[in-house]
């Protein structure tokens, strides 16, 4: 049992969890095509990261502003070992989530929403596009093609959530909210990133603004984090899902859906091919370094 020094931290953290999931789903954004969908009470809530996208949708926007001078190579080191780690175990590991918490979108600072938003297109083109599980993507187009909305709750920014939610035809998303000043970005977070239980924060938030009765909604990720969201809606499915989420699942009697290829490879030949993927970026950015630098 934790000690009374633990409750106040324990508070800050549900508090900052709570202002997140109130942000973004004030910041969502919607289509108007579909403000009147056919089926108003129903709703489908997906995930972004290795649900609907291969890998971490915010290390893809991480690099792709790397290549634009947004910030150093060893910011990018960190970023890569943490995206390693998330595609070999399946599980996001709670000290980088608060390692990120820490130092989530702080390369932003001092560049404008316009600019992130013009970027992000380009990156959505040449990082993200090829990466959409077409599975996934056909699920949520059964929704909309049911008259149901369909949203995407992920820690990624607001910004980049409604990108993707955009290009792929979705009617809105949820996504961690960037504290900026005159359109401009301070590297502060409105409480939290959308992460665990702010997702379902946020969810709740939505289904009240829009009317939405979420024993009629669907919900989709493959993580056990997600465990607060999945549990709001009458419909959880499991896509991908890390082995605690399986587990759960089928406890539940959840529908399950896995779209990845070579999931049963051997673990340790897994780590050593991202060891070494891992060790040839860093050499190769090592080396790009000293190049730009004349070393």
């Amino acid at each position: 049992m934790g000690s009374s020094a633990d409750r106040p931290r324990r508070l800050n953290l549900q508090q900052r969890s709570k202002l997140a999931g109130e942000a973004a789903a004030a910041a969502a954004e919607v289509e108007t095509a579909l403000a009147q969908p056919a089926d108003p009470n129903a709703a489908a809530f997906f995930d972004v990261d290795n649900t609907v996208m291969q890998g971490a949708s915010i290390f893809h926007l991480a690099r792709g502003l790397y290549r634009r001078d947004f910030f150093t190579t060893r910011d990018l080191l960190g970023a890569a070992w943490k995206q390693a780690y998330f595609r070999v175990v399946g599980v996001e590991d709670p000290e980088h989530v608060a390692e990120a918490r820490n130092s989530a979108l702080a390369f932003i600072a001092g560049h404008t929403v316009q600019e992130l938003e013009e970027i992000g297109e380009e990156i959505f083109d040449e990082a993200m596009a090829h990466r959409i599980w077409p599975g996934t993507r056909a699920l949520a187009q059964m929704h909309l093609d049911q008259g149901q909305r369909v949203w995407l709750v992920t820690a990624a920014p607001i910004e980049i959530a409604s990108l993707i939610a955009r290009r792929l035809g979705l009617t809105g998303a949820l996504g961690t909210v960037a504290e900026h000043v005159d359109g401009v970005y301070t590297g502060r977070l409105v409480g939290d990133m959308l992460h665990g239980p702010a997702k379902a924060v946020a969810v709740r938030a939505l289904a009240e603004r829009e009317g939405l009765d979420l024993s009629a909604c669907s919900a989709y990720s493959d993580s056990y984090n997600d465990l607060p969201m999945l549990g709001l809606v009458g419909d959880p499915c499991a896509i991908n899902p890390d082995p605690k989420l399986r587990a759960h699942a089928r406890a539940h009697g959840w529908r399950i859906r896995d779209y990845r290829t070579g999931r049963k490879a051997a673990r340790a030949g897994l780590v050593v091919g991202s060891a070494a993927t891992g060790a040839a970026l860093a050499g190769t950015l090592v080396r790009r370094q000293i190049r730009r630098h004349g070393g």
